[in-house]
This record gives structure tokens, C-alpha cells and sequence, in this order.
């Protein structure tokens, strides 16, 4: 069969079979997973069956445990009591109980799963818990029963924007305290300032429940239960909530690619076997991550990954995913030390074709759940088809993320000089994508701002940070850092993608890295929060970058640049400059260290009169007002009948233009 993804990429003809074949294996594990008539949606009910539910009876437990020789519930309700309260073997390695009476759960309730294997009893968090929660005194981890009102929800309607500008950030270090923040300091004290910031989406990492704070909540252990180191679950849907009513949308950043391979708070052994839900033997550990890898050829897995993306979006009305680790997840070697530099790479024995198939139905599933849902994927590989629809043969997210953005800065900023820029490899770089699919362009997440690597401003001025941020205080190497940080996220912003991503902080420079507590640092906060003084305070420097920041958000929100697609007009590797159009805006870069051009012809497709609508060079952001805003620029012939207009580009500044109406 003839797909649209053949159509889109030309290099895709030799691979035909290769994607018919990713298509046969969708198709067919459809056929092995749905009844007739049933839909994905309609499979991924696990959590509606399995786990606690209350009933006018008592409570229900069900687990699935097929390996196990026997299960048992314990805890609160009766002593901790190992095997007083057996579960009902009631076929297909589901076990069943009924808890009422003296046994009965109620709020808060404190309990375990109890799992006999081989004369062994092994202590294990329910699959399905949806609130784990530690011990201040053991350190041990359990189930909590919730025994809650419901949370009512706001009634008026939420529509995702289309135009995404992602904030992405971590509940516990968002606040100024050295301490773990909450769910409601998030609420009432960070969301107003992303709305004031202009971002209209934020991607929230570390909610699914994982042991290690450290970990970023990439080593996940129970992934039906919201974190309760920040808060309660109302509390989490209360933000959430009100984030909608702000305008903003809510990203849950999914890890469905590993799991913590914790055994007493997580799924790893439960049944006392290591193949219910992973890979046997050396298959199922990731020798990087020390992690634990999902079978997705397994029905029941799917069913319980599937389930749990049903779970987010219903229970507490997340707007979308962003999918960790798609790398690892699609290839047996999981792209370490692989160079993805020709299409074998990508169709080849080191595919996983069952990882693939997963994602397929994976984005098939959240659509039916919910069609306004949206899907990144984070995959450095650029697999082909990532961000095409199922149907024409892809696997169908709706963005990935542009990895490439943030290396090449790096690159460029430790090992070639200012004055060497090359103007064509950044162009090309940044606009470098995959055919008819959608990026999320972005300078650095949360990635480049561990310790051990360094945000961008902080790459740039390093330790002058530390004594030369007041506005009354002079410095080349400042005055430089904040001059590139400005453009580097305006060029960023407006080439590499059709969506936007920023790690909170960032914005306004946030000085050192993120170390979270750890016995390295003596289990210190101190550079595990966000130093949002520092962008208030009026007498330093971080305020031009954030006004600045605000101001481009709003700039390319207000033109809707992302429905465009980026047209180069002129590049000029000897002066160091770009000149391009997006939408209605000319972009016009002087990256050059030592030269301001005056009288510069910028080109132009079209007649008018031009005004600047932004300027890097604003004194507000940190400028020295060399452009005259007020200037208007009318568009005329040059001796080479080219259409365009004459203006003043100071070195290391770039300037938005737009047609005067």
C-alpha cells in the first residue's frame, strides 16, 4: 500500500517496505487487543477495574499478579497483619477482595500489597495507586487510601491554544525557599507570573510518583499516583484548573520509555517474576539509566501504559504529553553512541518495531480521549514519520522536539570564536526538518541546566555573573552575554520549530545550574530552586532579559508566526548577517563582534513602509536605543531592481520589521 509518507520525503521510496511493515504491525495489534466494534478507548480501562473502588459493599481491590503463588492486602486496617486478608484468585492472574467491616479502608488508611512467591512475601505498592506516600520516620514508602470529595471542576470550556509557547517546569524547585515546593505555591504564586510572561502552555516534569527526588522524575515508580511530595490530588487538579482558566494549557511530561527498578515502591517484580511487565534478562535494564525496560509487545503492558495516558487525561484533565526517552524506547541500543546519518539507520534489525507500534497507539488512543490532546515526542534520532499522522503511515505525534537547536549553540559558543559564526550552517541548522512534520524549537530545557552542563547565559559570562549584574556596574563580558542570549532566542524562537519551549528561569538568565539534594552537596536546596528575585529586582540586569523575553513572546504570538514557514532573504557570511521572513515580519541579525552596518539594504517581497516592531537593542532589554523606533522605512528599487530598504544594524543586535498599516 501506497502511504503519504512516501509522498512527503523522497528518500523514503527504498524503505517503501519498511513502512508498510510498521503499518501491518499496527494494524494487527489492533486486531490482537480490540473486540469487535471496541475502540482503544474503550480497551484502556484498567484503572476503572483494577486498583480500589468504593461501592455501597465496601471496597474492591484487584491486582494483577500472575506470577505470584498467592496475594494478600495488609496494612492499617488490620495491623499490618501479612496474610489475615487473602485475595481471590478469580482467573487470568487477577486477584480479587472485598474490604468492608472491621476491615473496611477509609481516608488515609496506610496499606501494602503483600505478594507470595516461592515460600517468599514479598512487600509491594498496589499497581494502580493513585497517592503513594513516604515515611517521615522509615523512609518506607506506601499506599494512602483516598477517600475524598470530588473535585469540581470549573465548567467553563478549555480550548488549547494552537500556538504553543511552553513553559516547562518542576513543581518542587519552583519556588525562592530552599525547600520542596507545592502544589498550591505553584497555583498562586508561579502561574501568574507565566501568564504575565506570556507563555500560554507549561510542561510540568516529575509528577508521576518516583523515590528519588533527584532523579527529575525520570525514575518512575507508581505511574497512577501524583506525586505527594508536593501536595494532595485536589491540589494538583486545583492548578491545573486554574491554569485553564488563566488560558493555559498543561503538559504532563510522560515517561512510558523505562521505570525505577525498585522493587519495594516499584512495579519492577511485583509478581515476584522479572518479566511482568519487562524484557527477561539483559533486554529489560537499561545500562545507562540503571532502569528498567518495558516489553511493549505484551498486551497486558499495553493495556497498562495505554490505560495510564486514559488516566491523566481524564482524571486530572491534562491537555497532552510530552513523551520521554522516544529514543530509547525505539531502538534496541536505544541510540547510544549511534550517529543517525542515513536512512538505514532508522529501518534496521535495531529498530524496535513493538516500541513503535506502542506510540502509534498510543497517539490513536489520546485522541479518541481527547482530539484537542496534544503530543511531543522527544526523540534525537529524527526517526522518519515521527509527526505524521498514523493513517499516512507515521506514528503520529504532533511535534518533536528540534534537539539539534540547543547542541548547536553549545557547540558554537565553547569552540568557535564570535567573529567565525557561520550564518549558513546556523540557518541551516535551525531550519533543517523533516518534511510536513512540526518541531518545538527551543535554546535549552531543563537539560542544559543541570549540574554538570550550564545555561546558556551562564556559559556565556560564567563567573562575572557573580559581581557584575548591577546596571551600575560595567563589563564586556555581560554586556556580550546578554546582547547573544537576546538573539540566540529570537532566531531561536523564529526558525526552529512551529511551537516554542523555555525551562522556567531561563528566560531571565538564571545564573548556575540545578543540583538537586544529594549527599554530594551535603543534601543542600540551595541550587535546587528558582531565584525569581533576581529577575524582579529593578537594579540588575536580569530584568532586560526577561522584558525582553516577554516582549518576543508576545511579538510572535500577536503575528501568529508559527503558521508560517521561515523564507531566507539574504545571508552575508562576510558581515555576519541574516536577513529572513516569517509571516509578516523581516528578521534582520547582526551577529557581527566589532561591526555596525549603517545604511544596510534589508530585502523585501513586497511594497510598503516598514517600522520596527522589536529591537534587541532597547535599552528596556539592556540596549544602547541605537535603532529609532519611529523611523518609518519605505520600500524602494535598488540599482538591481531588487525591492527592499536602508537601515542601521549595530553589531550584535537584531531587529523586527513589519509593514506600517
Amino acid at each position: 500500500m501506497n502511504y503519504k509518507i512516501i509522498e512527503y520525503d523522497k528518500y523514503l521510496k527504498p524503505y517503501e517496505a519498511d513502512i508498510n511493515l510498521r503499518m501491518e504491525n499496527y494494524k494487527t495489534k489492533k486486531k490482537q487487543l480490540l473486540k469487535s466494534n471496541e475502540t482503544l478507548s474503550d480497551f484502556a480501562n484498567a484503572h476503572h477495574y483494577y486498583g480500589f473502588h468504593k461501592t455501597k459493599n465496601g471496597w474492591y481491590y484487584r491486582e494483577w499478579a500472575p506470577g505470584a503463588d498467592a496475594v494478600y492486602i495488609m496494612g492499617d486496617m488490620n495491623g499490618w497483619n501479612k496474610t489475615s486478608l487473602p485475595m481471590k484468585n478469580i482467573g487470568r492472574g487477577v486477584y480479587e477482595i472485598l474490604l468492608c467491616g472491621e476491615n473496611s479502608l477509609y481516608n488515609g488508611c496506610k496499606v501494602k500489597t503483600v505478594v507470595e512467591k516461592d515460600g517468599k512475601l514479598l512487600e509491594r505498592i498496589p499497581l494502580f495507586a493513585n497517592r503513594v506516600v513516604q515515611d517521615k520516620k522509615t523512609y518506607e514508602w506506601s499506599c494512602e487510601i483516598i477517600d475524598e470529595p470530588e473535585y469540581k471542576w470549573n465548567k467553563n470550556k478549555f480550548n488549547p491554544s494552537k500556538q504553543l509557547f511552553i513553559y516547562e517546569c518542576h513543581i518542587g524547585m519552583a519556588q525562592e525557599e530552599e525547600k520542596v515546593g507545592s502544589y498550591i505555591e505553584f497555583r498562586d504564586k508561579i502561574l501568574p507570573r507565566i501568564k504575565e510572561l506570556g507563555y500560554n502552555t507549561i510542561q510540568i516534569m516529575a509528577i508521576m510518583e518516583h523515590p528519588y527526588y533527584g532523579s527529575f522524575g525520570y525514575q518512575v515508580s507508581n505511574f497512577y499516583a501524583a506525586s505527594s511530595r508536593y501536595g494532595r490530588v485536589n491540589e494538583l487538579k486545583s492548578l491545573i484548573d486554574t491554569a485553564h482558566q488563566m488560558g493555559i494549557s498543561v503538559l504532563l511530561d510522560l515517561v512510558h520509555s523505562h521505570a525505577v527498578k525498585n522493587t519495594s515502591e516499584g512495579i519492577n517484580e511485583f509478581d515476584g517474576t522479572d518479566y511482568q511487565f519487562f524484557h527477561k534478562g539483559q533486554r529489560g535494564s537499561h545500562s545507562e539509566w540503571d532502569t528498567k525496560l518495558f516489553n511493549y509487545g505484551k498486551n497486558e503492558v499495553i493495556h497498562f501504559l495505554l490505560s495510564n495516558l486514559k488516566y491523566w487525561l481524564e482524571e486530572y484533565h491534562f491537555d497532552g504529553f510530552r513523551f520521554d526517552g522516544v529514543t530509547s524506547m525505539i531502538y534496541h541500543d536505544h541510540g547510544i553512541g549511534t550517529a543517525f546519518t542515513d536512512y538505514n539507520k532508522y529501518f534496521s534489525l535495531n529498530t524496535d518495531t513493538e516500541a513503535v507500534t506502542y506510540l502509534q497507539l498510543a497517539n490513536e488512543l489520546i485522541r479518541q480521549v481527547n482530539p484537542k490532546a496534544i503530543t511531543i515526542a522527544e526523540d534525537m534520532s529524527a526517526m522518519p514519520g515521527m509527526c505524521i499522522p498514523i493513517e499516512d503511515g507515521g506514528i503520529g505525534f504532533d511535534y518533536r522536539l528540534s534537539m539539534g537547536a540547543p547542541d548547536m549553540w553549545i557547540k558554537m559558543i565553547k569552540e568557535v570564536r564570535d567573529e567565525n559564526w557561520n550564518m549558513g550552517h546556523i540557518w541551516y541548522e535551525l531550519t533543517n526538518r523533516r518534511p510536513m512534520e512540526k518541531y518545538i524549537g527551543y535554546v535549552e530545557s531543563h537539560d542544559q541546566a543541570l549540574v554538570g552542563d550550564k545555561t546558556l547565559m551562564f556559559r556565556l559570562c560564567d563567573s562575572e555573573m557573580y559581581n557584575k549584574m548591577s546596571k551600575f556596574t560595567e563589563s564586556f563580558i555581560i554586556d556580550r552575554g546578554i546582547a547573544l542570549h537576546k538573539m540566540i532566542r529570537l532566531i531561536t524562537l523564529s526558525l526552529a520549530g512551529e511551537g516554542y519551549l523555555n525551562f522556567m528561569g531561563n528566560e531571565f538568565g538564571h545564573p548556575e545550574w540545578i543540583d538537586f539534594p544529594r549527599e554530594g552537596n551535603g543534601w543542600s536546596y540551595k541550587y535546587c530552586r528558582r531565584q525569581w528575585h533576581l529577575a524582579d529586582d529593578k537594579n540588575l540586569k536580569y530584568e532586560y532579559l526577561q522584558n525582553f523575553d516577554n516582549s518576543m513572546i508576545r511579538l510572535a504570538k500577536d503575528k501568529n508566526i508559527f503558521r508560517y514557514t521561515p523564507k531566507s532573504l539574504y545571508i552575508d557570511e562576510e558581515k555576519q548577517i541574516i536577513v529572513y521572513k516569517r509571516g509578516t515580519i523581516i528578521f534582520a541579525f547582526n551577529f557581527n563582534p566589532n561591526k555596525s552596518y549603517d545604511n544596510y539594504f534589508i530585502p523585501t517581497t513586497s511594497y510598503g513602509e516598514y517600522r520596527v516592531s522589536l529591537s534587541t537593542d532597547r535599552s528596556s532589554f539592556g540596549g544602547w536605543d541605537r535603532i529609532d523606533e519611529n523611523m518609518v522605512y519605505k520600500v524602494k528599487k535598488d540599482k538591481n531592481g531588487q525591492k527592499g530598504f536602508r537601515t542601521y544594524l549595530p553589531t550584535r543586535t537584531a531587529a523586527c520589521f513589519i509593514i506600517k498599516r
